[in-house]
């Protein structure tokens, strides 16, 4: 199993602490009481106590404890586990550390001296139970039940530690592939944007060939600012707003080429606009709908295309009258693909946070649009 730096480096912050305390505490206590003296011995008793639990928390954490949090081994984890706390219980309750600071020659009774002797018949008073030396302690302490706790917990507080830093992990390789798949989404997606709308350009280009060569002529410049548009900014998940709307400025010019009065195009572009990105080609796939069923040749028709920036957000509205026969309904035709892609783009790029409204009345198509825009 893989530990993380973080991880790592988090046990040693602990148990430095820990083996950090003791000496610590004893000089504070040496320091603020004058019949406490600081004793390396002391301290050392302490450390192997404390030493105890390191040698198990590095046998569980780096053998046990990925049985369970990696492997899903509960079955071997738990007996294994259970193992190790019977036989750490037996040597805890089968080791009494001597009182620190106690002499050993204390232990044994000397007789006392001659002036101090009882006369004879006189009875000696017996001390209390709990103070007579041939009394064994009970087998199993308050301490060696506190030790086991404590051994308890540090397994668990180990178990913790790791699952949350292996959820972690998990998260941010997670966010990865969805990161990953989102890229190759988007780059699916422009793939078949590009084609679709370089396929209706060359359609307006021509029939402008045989209607109006110097216009054909013309249509090809602009043509090929747009395609440069494309090859340079096309593949980047957001483009500079300005860009966006020159793009969008000379794509409506190069369609109103071929048109004559009674088709009414109207286009309404913030003058100014704020240092802001936006995903490329996303709003031109519903120009290109516009023109493609909202224009007739024979009688009166009309588009009208409105772009507006209020603080962190763009709104964006494009109203067509409907041809007869035609319809606006794209995503339902062949044709349609722009419009499908887009609303995917806008799924993956923005989730819940855009608006999309789409009014098909009788005569008129109205779509709304209305996405947050990002810092550069």
């Amino acid at each position: 199993m893989k530990h993380s730096r973080q991880e790592i480096l988090f046990y040693l912050v602990v148990w430095g602490l820990l083996f950090a305390a003791p000496p610590l505490s004893l000089y504070i206590r040496a320091v603020n009481d004058g019949s406490v003296s600081f004793d390396w011995m002391d301290v050392i008793i302490v450390w192997q106590k404390f030493a105890v639990y390191l040698l198990l928390f590095i046998v569980h954490n780096f053998l046990l404890a990925p049985l369970l949090v990696e492997k899903h081994r509960r079955v071997a984890y738990f007996s294994i586990v259970i193992v190790i706390i019977t036989a750490f219980s037996f040597y805890q309750c089968n080791s009494k550390p001597e009182r620190v600071g106690e002499p050993k020659e204390r232990i044994h009774h000397q007789a006392p001296p001659p002036h101090e002797m009882e006369p004879p018949g006189h009875d000696r008073p017996m001390p209390p139970p709990h103070f007579r030396p041939d009394k064994k302690p009970p087998v199993v302490g308050e301490r060696d039940i506190m030790a086991i706790v404590m051994l308890v917990l540090l397994f668990g507080a180990n178990l913790g530690i790791k699952s949350y830093f292996r959820s972690r992990e998990d998260r941010k390789r997670l966010a990865e592939l969805e990161k990953q798949s989102l890229a190759q989404q988007l780059e699916y997606l422009r793939y078949q944007i590009n084609p679709h709308f370089f396929m209706n350009t060359l359609n307006n280009i021509h029939a402008l060939v045989d209607i109006d060569p110097a216009k054909a002529q013309e249509t090809i410049v602009e043509l090929s600012k747009m395609m440069r548009f494309i090859l340079y900014e096309g593949d980047k998940r957001g483009v500079p707003l300005t860009k966006e709307m020159e793009f969008i400025r000379t794509y409506v010019k190069l369609m109103q080429l071929r048109y004559t009065d009674k088709v009414s195009i109207t286009l309404d572009l913030p003058s100014e606009v704020p240092d802001k990105t936006i995903p490329p080609l996303v709003l031109i796939s519903f120009i290109e709908n516009a023109f493609k069923h909202g224009v007739s040749y024979q009688r009166e028709s009309f588009i009208d295309i409105k772009v507006s920036v209020e603080g962190e957000t763009l709104s964006f509205s494009c109203r067509n009258s409907k041809v007869e026969g035609q319809g606006s309904k794209a995503e339902g035709q062949q044709g349609g693909v722009g419009l499908v892609n887009v609303r995917k783009r806008l799924d993956l790029l923005y989730k819940q946070d855009y608006s999309l409204s789409i009014n098909d009345d009788a005569n008129v198509y109205d779509v709304k649009l209305i996405i947050p825009l990002n810092n550069r």
